[in-house]
Protein backbone atom coordinates (compact mmCIF):
# COMPACT_ATOMS: atom_id res chain seq x y z
CA UNK A 1 0.00 0.00 0.00
CA UNK A 2 1.37 3.77 -0.86
CA UNK A 3 0.52 6.50 0.45
CA UNK A 4 0.64 10.15 -1.20
CA UNK A 5 2.08 12.98 1.03
CA UNK A 6 2.86 16.76 0.38
CA UNK A 7 1.70 20.11 0.20
CA UNK A 8 -1.43 21.13 -1.90
CA UNK A 9 -1.34 21.66 -5.65
CA UNK A 10 2.00 19.73 -6.08
CA UNK A 11 0.38 16.68 -8.12
CA UNK A 12 -0.07 14.23 -6.05
CA UNK A 13 -3.55 13.45 -7.78
CA UNK A 14 -2.40 13.77 -10.94
CA UNK A 15 0.56 11.69 -10.23
CA UNK A 16 -2.07 9.08 -8.99
CA UNK A 17 -3.88 9.16 -12.51
CA UNK A 18 -0.59 9.28 -14.83
CA UNK A 19 -0.04 6.07 -12.73
CA UNK A 20 -2.91 4.03 -12.23
CA UNK A 21 -5.71 5.75 -14.87
CA UNK A 22 -7.53 6.43 -12.23
CA UNK A 23 -8.59 9.98 -10.75
CA UNK A 24 -9.37 9.74 -7.19
CA UNK A 25 -11.41 12.91 -6.98
CA UNK A 26 -14.61 11.42 -6.50
CA UNK A 27 -16.52 14.39 -4.59
CA UNK A 28 -18.88 17.42 -6.88
CA UNK A 29 -16.27 19.92 -3.94
CA UNK A 30 -13.34 18.51 -5.12
CA UNK A 31 -14.01 18.54 -8.82
CA UNK A 32 -15.20 22.74 -8.59
CA UNK A 33 -11.99 23.32 -6.61
CA UNK A 34 -9.64 21.79 -7.93
CA UNK A 35 -8.28 20.36 -4.90
CA UNK A 36 -8.32 17.02 -2.77
CA UNK A 37 -10.35 17.29 0.28
CA UNK A 38 -10.93 13.44 1.22
CA UNK A 39 -9.15 10.65 0.82
CA UNK A 40 -9.03 8.70 -2.29
CA UNK A 41 -8.06 4.83 -3.86
CA UNK A 42 -6.84 3.68 -6.85
CA UNK A 43 -4.70 1.01 -7.98
CA UNK A 44 -2.61 -0.80 -10.82
CA UNK A 45 -0.57 -3.67 -11.90
CA UNK A 46 3.05 -2.95 -12.24
CA UNK A 47 5.34 -4.64 -15.04
CA UNK A 48 5.98 -7.64 -13.63
CA UNK A 49 2.52 -8.56 -13.01
CA UNK A 50 2.46 -7.20 -9.47
CA UNK A 51 -0.78 -5.27 -7.70
CA UNK A 52 -0.19 -2.10 -5.67
CA UNK A 53 -2.75 0.11 -4.10
CA UNK A 54 -2.35 3.90 -3.61
CA UNK A 55 -3.82 6.15 -0.92
CA UNK A 56 -3.97 9.48 -1.99
CA UNK A 57 -4.61 12.29 0.56
CA UNK A 58 -5.32 15.67 0.51
CA UNK A 59 -2.66 18.56 0.89
CA UNK A 60 -4.09 21.36 2.41
CA UNK A 61 -3.92 22.45 5.95
CA UNK A 62 -7.65 22.28 6.51
CA UNK A 63 -7.46 18.67 6.02
CA UNK A 64 -4.91 16.74 7.90
CA UNK A 65 -7.33 15.21 9.42
CA UNK A 66 -8.29 13.66 6.79
CA UNK A 67 -4.98 12.75 5.70
CA UNK A 68 -4.06 11.03 8.95
CA UNK A 69 -7.03 8.87 8.43
CA UNK A 70 -5.12 7.33 5.50
CA UNK A 71 -2.04 6.63 6.03
CA UNK A 72 -1.76 4.77 9.09
CA UNK A 73 -1.45 1.25 7.59
CA UNK A 74 1.16 1.87 4.26
CA UNK A 75 3.78 0.68 3.51
CA UNK A 76 5.51 3.21 1.21
CA UNK A 77 5.56 6.94 1.39
CA UNK A 78 5.61 8.95 -1.93
CA UNK A 79 6.69 12.53 -0.67
CA UNK A 80 5.37 14.56 -3.44
CA UNK A 81 7.53 17.93 -4.22
CA UNK A 82 6.59 20.66 -6.93
CA UNK A 83 9.51 21.43 -8.73
CA UNK A 84 8.03 25.19 -9.18
CA UNK A 85 7.23 25.46 -5.55
CA UNK A 86 9.77 23.42 -3.78
CA UNK A 87 9.39 22.67 0.35
CA UNK A 88 6.22 24.02 1.68
CA UNK A 89 4.40 23.95 5.50
CA UNK A 90 2.62 20.31 4.60
CA UNK A 91 5.63 19.06 2.96
CA UNK A 92 7.40 19.02 6.30
CA UNK A 93 4.04 18.02 8.39
CA UNK A 94 3.53 15.04 6.41
CA UNK A 95 6.83 14.35 6.38
CA UNK A 96 6.70 14.60 10.15
CA UNK A 97 3.31 12.09 10.14
CA UNK A 98 4.87 9.68 8.53
CA UNK A 99 8.02 9.15 9.98
CA UNK A 100 5.96 9.45 13.86
CA UNK A 101 3.43 6.22 12.34
CA UNK A 102 7.67 4.45 11.68
CA UNK A 103 7.03 4.30 7.74
CA UNK A 104 10.65 3.58 6.87
CA UNK A 105 9.83 3.15 3.35
CA UNK A 106 9.84 6.22 0.42
CA UNK A 107 10.27 7.63 -2.59
CA UNK A 108 10.95 11.66 -3.11
CA UNK A 109 8.71 12.46 -6.32
CA UNK A 110 9.47 15.81 -7.72
CA UNK A 111 6.57 16.89 -9.91
CA UNK A 112 5.71 19.36 -12.72
CA UNK A 113 9.88 19.27 -14.00
CA UNK A 114 8.27 20.01 -17.55
CA UNK A 115 7.71 24.02 -16.30
CA UNK A 116 10.83 24.66 -14.88
CA UNK A 117 14.41 25.11 -15.78
CA UNK A 118 16.52 22.22 -15.23
CA UNK A 119 18.47 23.86 -12.65
CA UNK A 120 15.52 24.41 -10.55
CA UNK A 121 14.48 20.98 -10.55
CA UNK A 122 18.06 20.25 -9.13
CA UNK A 123 18.36 22.97 -6.73
CA UNK A 124 14.63 21.41 -5.17
CA UNK A 125 16.37 18.10 -5.29
CA UNK A 126 18.75 19.29 -2.89
CA UNK A 127 16.49 21.05 -1.04
CA UNK A 128 14.35 17.42 -0.60
CA UNK A 129 17.68 15.79 0.24
CA UNK A 130 18.41 18.57 3.26
CA UNK A 131 15.03 18.06 4.59
CA UNK A 132 15.31 14.22 5.23
CA UNK A 133 18.85 13.82 5.95
CA UNK A 134 18.25 13.07 9.88
CA UNK A 135 15.17 11.19 9.38
CA UNK A 136 14.21 7.54 8.74
CA UNK A 137 14.08 8.37 4.98
CA UNK A 138 17.31 9.41 4.92
CA UNK A 139 18.86 8.54 1.75
CA UNK A 140 15.92 7.96 -0.21
CA UNK A 141 15.70 7.86 -4.00
CA UNK A 142 14.84 10.71 -5.67
CA UNK A 143 12.61 10.73 -8.64
CA UNK A 144 11.62 13.56 -11.43
CA UNK A 145 9.01 12.90 -13.18
CA UNK A 146 6.06 15.33 -15.23
CA UNK A 147 3.03 13.73 -15.51
CA UNK A 148 2.23 15.64 -18.44
CA UNK A 149 4.55 14.03 -20.75
CA UNK A 150 5.20 10.76 -18.66
CA UNK A 151 9.09 11.54 -18.01
CA UNK A 152 9.97 9.79 -15.03
CA UNK A 153 7.18 7.68 -14.84
CA UNK A 154 8.76 4.30 -15.61
CA UNK A 155 11.82 5.06 -13.33
CA UNK A 156 8.86 5.51 -10.56
CA UNK A 157 6.95 2.09 -11.66
CA UNK A 158 10.41 0.15 -11.50
CA UNK A 159 11.04 1.78 -8.28
CA UNK A 160 7.59 0.49 -6.84
CA UNK A 161 8.25 -2.96 -8.08
CA UNK A 162 11.80 -3.42 -6.07
CA UNK A 163 9.58 -1.43 -3.04
CA UNK A 164 7.00 -4.22 -3.62
CA UNK A 165 9.40 -7.16 -3.34
CA UNK A 166 10.34 -5.49 -0.24
CA UNK A 167 7.36 -5.28 1.42
CA UNK A 168 6.53 -9.06 0.50
CA UNK A 169 9.65 -10.32 2.00
CA UNK A 170 8.55 -8.96 5.22
CA UNK A 171 7.11 -10.76 8.13
CA UNK A 172 3.21 -9.95 8.44
CA UNK A 173 1.62 -10.38 11.72
CA UNK A 174 -1.07 -13.04 10.59
CA UNK A 175 -1.09 -15.00 13.93
CA UNK A 176 -3.00 -12.18 15.43
CA UNK A 177 -6.46 -11.05 16.39
CA UNK A 178 -8.01 -9.81 12.93
CA UNK A 179 -7.84 -5.51 13.67
CA UNK A 180 -9.30 -3.83 10.13
CA UNK A 181 -9.13 0.02 10.43
CA UNK A 182 -12.43 1.69 8.70
CA UNK A 183 -11.51 4.80 6.62
CA UNK A 184 -15.02 4.67 4.49
CA UNK A 185 -18.59 3.24 4.46
CA UNK A 186 -20.72 3.49 1.68
CA UNK A 187 -24.11 1.46 0.64
CA UNK A 188 -24.61 -0.39 -2.48
CA UNK A 189 -28.27 -1.24 -3.89
CA UNK A 190 -28.40 -4.93 -3.00
CA UNK A 191 -25.92 -5.18 -1.22
CA UNK A 192 -25.95 -2.96 1.77
CA UNK A 193 -23.11 -1.35 4.10
CA UNK A 194 -19.79 -2.00 2.99
CA UNK A 195 -16.51 -0.58 4.54
CA UNK A 196 -13.32 -0.28 3.13
CA UNK A 197 -9.74 0.05 5.17
CA UNK A 198 -6.48 -2.26 5.62
CA UNK A 199 -6.52 -5.01 7.59
CA UNK A 200 -3.33 -4.70 9.96
CA UNK A 201 -3.61 -8.15 11.85
CA UNK A 202 -4.82 -11.56 11.17
CA UNK A 203 -7.01 -12.67 8.67
CA UNK A 204 -10.80 -11.96 7.55
CA UNK A 205 -12.81 -15.17 5.64
CA UNK A 206 -16.34 -14.94 4.23
CA UNK A 207 -18.40 -15.89 6.59
CA UNK A 208 -16.04 -14.79 9.73
CA UNK A 209 -17.62 -13.11 12.85
CA UNK A 210 -16.02 -10.24 14.11
CA UNK A 211 -17.43 -7.29 16.14
CA UNK A 212 -17.44 -3.06 15.08
CA UNK A 213 -15.02 -1.59 18.09
CA UNK A 214 -15.67 0.54 20.14
CA UNK A 215 -19.32 0.01 20.11
CA UNK A 216 -19.06 -3.65 20.41
CA UNK A 217 -21.66 -4.36 17.46
CA UNK A 218 -21.51 -7.74 15.98
CA UNK A 219 -20.72 -7.82 12.04
CA UNK A 220 -20.66 -10.94 10.39
CA UNK A 221 -18.56 -10.84 6.99
CA UNK A 222 -20.77 -11.27 4.08
CA UNK A 223 -18.52 -10.78 1.11
CA UNK A 224 -14.78 -9.25 0.52
CA UNK A 225 -13.33 -7.63 -2.37
CA UNK A 226 -9.89 -6.37 -2.81
CA UNK A 227 -8.70 -4.38 -5.96
CA UNK A 228 -12.05 -4.51 -7.53
CA UNK A 229 -12.51 -8.10 -7.64
CA UNK A 230 -14.23 -10.58 -4.95
CA UNK A 231 -12.09 -12.99 -2.71
CA UNK A 232 -12.55 -15.20 -0.07
CA UNK A 233 -10.18 -13.95 2.53
CA UNK A 234 -7.81 -10.91 3.26
CA UNK A 235 -4.66 -11.23 4.94
CA UNK A 236 -2.67 -8.70 7.46
CA UNK A 237 -0.98 -5.53 5.55
CA UNK A 238 -4.15 -5.59 2.43
CA UNK A 239 -6.64 -3.22 1.37
CA UNK A 240 -9.87 -4.65 0.94
CA UNK A 241 -13.78 -3.45 1.21
CA UNK A 242 -16.13 -5.80 3.79
CA UNK A 243 -19.81 -6.19 3.30
CA UNK A 244 -21.22 -6.38 6.37
CA UNK A 245 -24.90 -6.83 7.38
CA UNK A 246 -25.49 -4.06 9.59
CA UNK A 247 -27.42 -0.71 9.33
CA UNK A 248 -25.09 2.38 7.34
CA UNK A 249 -25.23 4.29 11.03
CA UNK A 250 -23.64 1.40 12.77
CA UNK A 251 -20.20 2.08 11.71
CA UNK A 252 -18.19 4.85 10.43
CA UNK A 253 -15.08 6.22 9.12
CA UNK A 254 -12.63 6.02 12.49
CA UNK A 255 -14.15 2.49 14.13
CA UNK A 256 -12.49 -1.07 13.35
CA UNK A 257 -13.51 -4.46 12.68
CA UNK A 258 -11.52 -7.08 15.37
CA UNK A 259 -12.07 -10.57 16.23
CA UNK A 260 -14.15 -10.33 19.22
CA UNK A 261 -10.73 -11.56 21.43
CA UNK A 262 -9.68 -8.17 20.39
CA UNK A 263 -12.60 -6.21 21.25
CA UNK A 264 -11.15 -4.32 24.34
CA UNK A 265 -12.25 -0.22 24.06
CA UNK A 266 -11.02 1.84 26.88
CA UNK A 267 -10.69 5.61 27.59
CA UNK A 268 -7.04 5.35 28.90
CA UNK A 269 -3.85 4.25 27.14
CA UNK A 270 -0.27 4.26 28.14
CA UNK A 271 2.04 5.11 25.33
CA UNK A 272 5.59 6.25 24.59
CA UNK A 273 5.42 10.10 23.42
CA UNK A 274 8.05 11.98 21.24
CA UNK A 275 7.69 15.57 21.24
CA UNK A 276 8.71 17.16 17.64
CA UNK A 277 11.62 19.06 18.05
CA UNK A 278 9.99 22.31 15.64
CA UNK A 279 7.39 22.84 19.22
CA UNK A 280 8.23 25.92 20.39
CA UNK A 281 7.32 24.93 23.97
CA UNK A 282 7.21 21.52 25.99
CA UNK A 283 4.27 19.12 26.46
CA UNK A 284 2.89 20.34 29.37
CA UNK A 285 0.37 18.05 32.19
CA UNK A 286 -3.29 17.87 31.16
CA UNK A 287 -2.56 19.80 27.62
CA UNK A 288 -5.99 19.26 25.56
CA UNK A 289 -4.98 17.45 22.29
CA UNK A 290 -6.09 15.86 19.24
CA UNK A 291 -5.46 11.74 19.38
CA UNK A 292 -5.23 10.27 15.78
CA UNK A 293 -5.39 6.71 16.33
CA UNK A 294 -6.08 4.47 13.27
CA UNK A 295 -8.85 6.37 11.41
CA UNK A 296 -9.96 7.80 14.23
CA UNK A 297 -9.58 11.27 15.78
CA UNK A 298 -10.51 11.55 19.77
CA UNK A 299 -10.32 14.82 21.43
CA UNK A 300 -7.67 13.53 24.86
CA UNK A 301 -5.64 14.82 27.01
CA UNK A 302 -2.22 13.75 28.17
CA UNK A 303 -1.52 13.25 31.62
CA UNK A 304 2.20 13.21 32.99
CA UNK A 305 4.04 12.73 36.19
CA UNK A 306 3.24 16.01 38.79
CA UNK A 307 5.56 18.82 38.08
CA UNK A 308 6.79 16.79 34.87
CA UNK A 309 7.05 17.81 31.15
CA UNK A 310 8.39 16.72 28.20
CA UNK A 311 10.42 18.96 26.13
CA UNK A 312 10.75 19.41 22.22
CA UNK A 313 12.57 16.11 20.92
CA UNK A 314 11.78 14.87 24.27
CA UNK A 315 10.44 11.50 24.62
CA UNK A 316 8.59 10.56 28.08
CA UNK A 317 5.63 7.64 29.17
CA UNK A 318 2.30 9.69 29.59
CA UNK A 319 -1.06 8.09 29.81
CA UNK A 320 -3.78 9.93 27.65
CA UNK A 321 -7.32 10.13 29.10
CA UNK A 322 -9.89 10.16 26.57
CA UNK A 323 -13.60 11.76 25.89
CA UNK A 324 -14.91 8.48 24.85
CA UNK A 325 -14.08 4.72 24.38
CA UNK A 326 -11.52 3.55 21.09
CA UNK A 327 -10.20 0.33 20.00
CA UNK A 328 -6.45 0.29 20.73
CA UNK A 329 -3.82 -2.37 21.21
CA UNK A 330 -0.10 -2.80 22.03
CA UNK A 331 2.00 -1.58 19.37
CA UNK A 332 -0.39 0.74 17.58
CA UNK A 333 0.94 4.30 16.37
CA UNK A 334 -0.48 7.14 16.98
CA UNK A 335 -0.21 11.13 16.38
CA UNK A 336 -1.33 14.03 18.58
CA UNK A 337 -2.49 17.48 17.15
CA UNK A 338 -2.93 20.41 19.24
CA UNK A 339 -6.51 21.78 20.35
CA UNK A 340 -6.91 23.78 17.64
CA UNK A 341 -6.06 20.60 15.28
CA UNK A 342 -3.70 22.79 13.44
CA UNK A 343 -0.27 22.00 14.09
CA UNK A 344 0.74 18.38 14.54
CA UNK A 345 2.75 18.07 17.92
CA UNK A 346 3.55 14.29 18.86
Amino acid sequence: IVATAGHIDHGKTTLVRALTGVDTGRLPEEKARGISIDLGFAHCTLPGGETVGFVDVPGHERFVRNMLSGVYAVDHVLLVVAADDGVMPQTREHLSIVELLSVREGTVVITKCDRVPRDRVAEVSCEVRRLLEDGPLRGAEVIEVSAVTGAGLDRLRARLEAARATTRAARRPYDLPARFVVDRVFSLRGSGTVVTGTLIGGVVATGDSLVISPAGTPARVRGLQRHGLAVERAEAGERCAINIPVDREAVSRGDWLVAPAAHRPTQRIDVRLTVLGSEAAPLRHWTPVHLHIGAADVPARVAIRRGVSVAPGGTAHVQLRLERPIQAARGDRLILRDQSAMRTGA
